[in-house]
């Protein structure tokens, strides 16, 4: 089954761009197909890579940066934009 997330990440700290930063690369370093953009990121592929990377991903951005929020979108399918 292929997963479309929209996520939004929200460090609770002032010095908050480098977590964000850091956190979309971890994500582009996935298998993932990986769309940054000013006010979320688009996330694809398979099911249980999908969520297998986020959760690796939030896991590691709160014991590295602390607390933080992530909001999420998840639709079944492909929902990529058109070229």
């Amino acid at each position: 089954m292929y997963l479309s997330v929209q996520i939004s990440h929200y460090p609770l700290q002032d010095d908050y761009k480098p977590c964000i930063k850091q956190v979309i690369e971890r994500l582009k370093s996935s298998e993932l197909e990986v769309h940054p953009n000013r006010m979320s990121t688009q996330v694809f592929g398979e099911f249980d890579a999908v969520m297998r990377v986020l959760s690796e991903t939030m896991k590691w951005s709160f014991e590295t940066h602390g607390k933080a929020v992530f909001t999420a979108n998840f639709l079944e399918g492909d929902r990529r934009p058109a070229d």
